[in-house]
């Protein structure tokens, strides 16, 4: 395999807030209302449940890529320890994920901005976070990094001030008067008011929610001491991605009935806002879209790295690989925003319909992923054979928790298609998987 040239840019701290961007954006700030009213106060049930079983995805990543910390990451193992068409698949569908996701990113922020200018079209929010996102990308990746950490401390020191707030108003009443208490828990239909079903559909918003979390595996081929830092980012990054999603939902719907959470902006924004604290509502819209910039930084970040992995293994346009001086991608970096571009037109001419389409679209795609890391991992054991016992960061249960994993998220992709909103993506996977497989039999004609 052809080295790379990227620069080892990144520390410690910044690979946790690369994932950590990625991972709490549009998912969390937007996407868990619509979670909210598929399952009531349970939603934090759900996430926390999705949750574990995305540990269980990173875990097995972040064994291979302290064995091997290369560029294009889980692509580039599918490659060496499954073959050929898994490694083209599994990159490709990945920059796909990405694209899609980048485009929710996109697609969202003019709701966010309708909160104090509700004229503003929807398109121009779009159009501005889409500049000023490649700006940063195409500086090195130390800058990134940095812009990155930042703002995902803004984000992440925000959802904690707002959980510590929220636990005050409902168990002391500061704020509010007399404490709020827990009764929004079990008020409007119970706990659980739309039954396991009820939560088992929940858990397709609650995908959607969690990715990015494996971008921390993408980040090992610029991580300064990838076997001293990605295990330890990975031991950090759940605990604290479930202490935000579990924590944040907790106080939302227990300060807040869950039945009255519309869909009209950010749940964060509009609780806020109904139980008379506009000024609350105000700093978290902007914390918000502090969200869905840093989500889409990381995703664009991510997104050119599998490219430029994907073209060092000779399964993407040789242009791709090429670097800055400054050791960025940039070539794949604008390949992958023209694609990303395309959902400031979407937003132009179907606003409020295309959050929807590409979540579902995205959160397919992201299935996928996970499913073929989870068992990349299998083929990794068997492939190294005896020098198992020499590696220093192992998944726990193996090969378990990767079977229990790929059930889970079959199960999920079978719940996408009998509900409306995502059914078209179950429709259209098929499509996109031989989309990619003629792109492999081209490329093997190309290269024979």
């Amino acid at each position: 395999m052809e080295e790379n040239n990227l620069q080892r840019g990144l520390k410690e701290r910044h690979i946790q807030m690369i994932a950590l961007g990625c991972a709490i954006g549009t998912g969390l700030f937007y996407g868990s209302a619509s979670t909210i009213q598929l399952v009531g106060p349970a939603v934090m049930i759900s996430y926390l449940i999705g949750g574990i079983f995305i540990y269980f995805v990173v875990r097995a990543l972040g064994e291979m890529s302290v064995d091997n910390p290369v560029s294009g990451s889980f692509s580039t193992y599918a490659y060496d320890y499954w073959g050929d068409f898994a490694g083209f698949l599994s990159g490709w569908n990945y920059w796909f994920n990405y694209v899609a996701v980048s485009m929710v990113e996109v697609s969202v922020i003019g709701i966010y901005m309708n909160h104090w200018f509700p004229d503003l079209p929807m398109w121009i929010s779009g159009a501005v976070l889409f500049i000023l996102v490649n700006i940063i990308n195409l500086t090195n990746v130390r800058s990134f990094g940095e812009i990155e950490f930042w703002g995902a401390i803004i984000k992440v020191a925000a959802i904690v001030l707002m959980i510590i707030f929220g636990v005050l108003m409902i168990f002391f009443g500061v704020g509010v008067g007399a404490p709020i208490g827990l009764h929004n828990l079990f008020d409007n239909g119970g706990f659980l008011p739309k039954g396991l079903w009820g939560m088992m559909l929940s858990f397709v918003v609650v995908t959607f929610s969690f990715g990015g979390t494996e971008l921390i595996g993408i980040t090992a081929g610029e991580a300064e001491t990838p076997k001293k830092t990605i295990p330890k980012a990975i031991n950090l990054i759940i605990g604290r991605i479930l202490l935000f999603y579990v924590g944040s939902m907790f106080v939302l719907v227990t300060i807040y009935p869950w039945d009255k959470v519309g869909l009209n902006g950010s749940p964060f924004v509009e609780i806020f806002s109904a139980i008379g604290f506009p000024a609350a509502a105000s700093v978290l819209n902007i914390i918000v879209l502090t969200g869905v910039f840093s989500a889409y930084n990381s995703c664009l970040y991510s997104n050119a790295r599998m490219l430029h992995g994907l073209a060092i293994q000779h399964n993407a346009p040789a242009f791709l690989g090429k670097l800055s001086r400054n050791g960025v991608p940039w070539t794949a970096v604008l390949f992958s925003s023209f694609f990303v571009g395309i959902a400031v037109v979407i937003t132009y001419f179907a606003p409020k319909e295309v959050f929807n389409y590409v979540m579902s679209i995205a959160t397919i795609a992201a299935l996928i992923n996970w499913i073929m890391i989870l068992y990349t991992q299998i083929k990794f054991r068997q492939k190294i054979g005896s020098r198992v016992n020499d590696l220093s960061y192992k998944m726990p249960l193996f090969p378990w928790l990767n079977y229990a994993g790929i059930i889970y998220f079959l199960a999920i992709g079978i719940t996408m298609a009998i509900m409306p909103d995502y059914r078209l993506a179950v429709y259209l996977c098929p499509i996109w998987l031989l989309i990619i497989y003629i792109g492999y039999k081209i490329k093997k004609v190309r290269t024979s």
